[in-house]
């Protein structure tokens, strides 16, 4: 009997179970979409030089960390069914029903929902995971043909994930159930709104807020006396002043609007509000600065003043949202004119409400939803820098350098071909295109024994070599006079960074004697990352006669195979050559004399960087999306249930301004409105936030992406993105606008 009573409800609850099938359905298709990648059946054709199963355990681990956030948004619609089914729940006791046994009738109803919805969420999740696959394979540059593939240890495990979420939210709701008087029940859909109690909120946020504006001032204190010079550009002065002065003048002003009472709490938060937005222009200066100017202070303070900047958002967006209802009050008194014009005053009444009732829920889902943003906006970013730093760092199949950061004897340094690495190649078949092997030098012995960071000395390469490698990689050889010196950049090294070095070298003193700067001083062209000495974007090239007077004190090797090596293969070279040559410098090699000299060893091949950051930059890419959109779906649906539990509230109110001849266009065009603000708000605030945040990301790391990305790929990432988020805003705010219509009433 209870069975068939079960299924009765389910069939005469549908119109309200909906807005909960739909929201488990979509968590359920995103849950086994992204997961699918980790099946031991998935076997997509990359060729063998990929190898996928390297995704295997991390999207486990990363997507089921993320699928916790759906423990929140399942517990918070099961809650928005309870309260809409409380009155049935009353009429079932009042016949003779215990409360345990009506508790559990509705967690097998839940329970119902949710199988179907699991069932609806992995079948759509088949379908889903097609564009994952793409995803994937765009990323290894295969080609992606749509196929149907429904993987049985991903769909088993989805159903358990998703069945033990709601074991957990059902028992939850079986104690709810039986803790709440019939009576309560019976009245639940009668009830006022609770009378608003004083909110110490905002003046708990306001004092946090001004102690983390002195720890700025003293910052900005310690900046200016460790790393400023007189020497500085004006706009560096202004930076240095602004990030001691403002948050100085914003606490103390704030402190005293802050105890004058409580109008003095409201101007309190409005300024700082405005001394928020100040000290934002002045955080991010610090962060932009750094580069252009050649600033010498180090990742510590740029993560502090990143932190700085995160704080400045988030008390914006507390305060912007505290101040956004008493301003609308504000507005009400001072303008009689607008307040009673058509149907104002209501909208007012009905926002307003809302908005005293749901301050911390708003400024909640505002957080929320700018990270939702943040993490569609710098997901492009960071992804298209990994693949674009790739395409610098692995020009060669197999490259092979030394470093002598730890060499103290000059007797120590490694002049070898690393034979070894011909042998495994060998053995393995694997046969050699084109190679070359050279020396990176220093120009003088004695800048031997210079080792300060950021005050390593310029290697240099001779001409010959620096032509085989540009033989190899495609480029026009160059030439040099006798007496002349050119010099070869990294992408990431900036305009002025090269115009200020070539005005300060335009001469070079050499164990060899002095070399002028050739009239093509500069070449840009990526030739890889080791030829470039410790802690310096440049090398010079000398004639090769100069070079056979210096003392060489790196060994490199570059090798271009005829065919691509496997992925096992190339794992098999890498052990290989780690027995020999070692890669911390503590450590011992056993071949070609070995010892521990100090020496440092780096073996990078292709295969295996292209495999460990498509592999990683997938991830990435995968978990921030689906990170987003699971935040982006919590918060949606949380302002629309929200409007949706208190239509069936406003059915009277509705129904009174009906009874006043209030037309029902002009109630649509109300309800129009009052969604607007009420998703308006918290959207827009984000959107606003997020892309300052973004855009002080990308300015800071202008050169990095400029170097890897470029702006027009970049531009059209991002656009693709915010159309994405657009679309999804869009079906949300329409269909809460037609339920709500519809529960309140709408006359037909």
């Amino acid at each position: 009997m209870y069975a068939r009573l079960i299924f009765r409800n389910v069939r005469r609850s549908s119109k309200d179970y909906l807005i909960y099938l739909v929201t488990l359905t979509i968590c359920v298709m995103l849950f086994y979409a992204f997961l699918s990648i980790s099946s031991r059946y998935y076997r997509p054709d990359l060729g063998t030089e990929y190898d996928v199963t390297v995704l295997s355990d991390g999207m486990k681990i990363a997507v089921c960390a993320v699928a916790l956030l759906l423990l929140f948004l399942i517990r918070y619609v099961n809650g928005y069914m309870l309260k809409r089914r409380q009155k049935e729940f009353a009429v079932e006791s009042v016949i003779g029903m215990e409360a345990g046994t009506v508790a559990r009738m509705f967690l097998a109803e839940t329970l119902v929902m949710g199988a179907l919805s699991i069932v609806l969420g992995i079948l759509l999740g088949a379908v889903c995971s097609q564009f994952v696959t793409a995803m994937l394979l765009h990323d290894y540059g295969q080609d992606f043909e749509l196929t149907w593939t429904l993987f049985p240890d991903t769909a088993l495990m989805t159903a358990g994930f998703f069945v033990i979420i709601f074991l957990l939210v059902g028992g939850a709701n079986v104690r709810t159930i039986k803790k709440i008087r019939i009576i309560d029940m019976i009245n639940a859909e009668r009830r006022n709104e609770p009378p608003l109690k004083k909110n110490r909120f905002m003046p708990v946020v306001t004092l946090i807020w001004l102690f983390v504006l002195v720890w700025m001032s003293v910052s900005g204190i310690r900046l200016r006396y460790y790393y400023f010079d007189s020497r500085f550009d004006v706009p560096v002065h202004i930076m240095f002043w602004a990030n001691i002065l403002v948050p100085a003048a914003g606490a103390l002003c704030g402190a005293a609007l802050f105890a004058s009472g409580k109008r003095g709490k409201q101007s309190c938060v409005a300024f700082e509000c405005a001394a928020a937005i100040l000290a934002a222009f002045s955080n991010a200066a610090v962060l932009m600065m750094r580069g252009p100017y050649m600033l010498s202070y180090d990742a510590g303070i740029m993560n502090k003043y990143m932190l700085f900047l995160l704080a400045d958002m988030l008390y914006l967006i507390c305060g912007i949202v505290y101040l956004s209802n008493s301003g609308l009050v504000s507005w009400k008194e001072k303008s009689p004119e607008n307040r009673y014009r058509g149907t104002s005053l209501f909208l007012l009444g009905q926002i307003t409400s809302k908005l005293a009732a749901n301050t911390k829920t708003m400024i909640l889902i505002c957080i929320t939803l700018g990270m939702a943003v943040v993490l569609f906006l710098i997901s492009p970013v960071l992804t298209g820098w990994s693949l674009g730093y790739l395409d610098v760092r692995s020009l060669y199949d197999i490259q092979i350098s030394s470093r002598y950061n730890d060499v103290m004897s000059e007797e120590d340094l490694y002049q070898g071909d690393y034979e070894p690495v011909t042998e495994v190649l060998r053995e393995k078949g694997i046969e050699t295109a084109e190679e070359c092997t050279f020396s990176l030098y220093l120009p003088e012995r004695e800048e031997f024994h210079s080792r300060i960071k950021w005050e390593f000395p310029v290697a240099a390469m001779s001409l010959s070599d620096y032509n085989g490698i540009r033989e190899m990689l495609g480029y026009e050889p160059v030439s040099l006079g006798e007496d002349e010196f050119t010099t070869q950049w990294q992408s990431i090294a900036s305009e002025e960074e090269k115009a200020e070095f070539l005005t300060e070298h335009q001469q070079v003193g050499t164990d060899a004697g002095v070399l002028s700067l050739a009239e093509n001083s500069c070449y840009e062209e990526p030739i890889g990352e080791t030829v470039y000495n410790s802690y310096t974007n440049v090398v010079y090239i000398f004639p090769d006669s100069v070079c056979e007077d210096l003392m060489g004190v790196m060994r490199n090797r570059y090798i271009m195979t005829e065919r691509p090596v496997p992925f096992a293969d190339a794992q098999e070279i890498a052990r290989a050559f780690a027995e020999v040559y070692p890669e911390d410098p503590g450590e011992s090699g056993s071949g070609e004399g070995m010892r521990d000299t100090g020496m440092q060893y780096t073996i990078r091949l292709n295969t295996l960087q292209v495999n460990s950051l498509l592999a990683n930059n997938f991830m990435l890419k995968a978990v921030m999306t689906y990170g987003g959109i699971v935040l982006m779906v919590i918060c949606l649906t949380v302002l629309s249930l929200q409007q949706l539990l208190d239509a069936s509230q406003y059915r009277y109110r509705f129904s009174v301004l009906r009874s006043l001849g209030v037309e029902e266009r002009e109630i649509r065009r109300l309800v129009f409105r009052q969604l607007g603000v009420w998703f308006g708000l918290p959207v827009a605030l984000a959107l606003v936030i997020s892309c300052v945040v973004v855009a002080g990301f990308i300015q800071t790391f202008s050169a990095e992406i400029s170097a890897y990305i470029g702006a027009e790929t970049l531009l059209m990432q991002l656009g693709i993105t915010v159309l994405i988020l657009a679309m999804l805003l869009v079906c949300y705010f329409i269909s809460t606008w037609i339920l709500f219509r519809r529960a309140v009433g709408e006359a037909q």
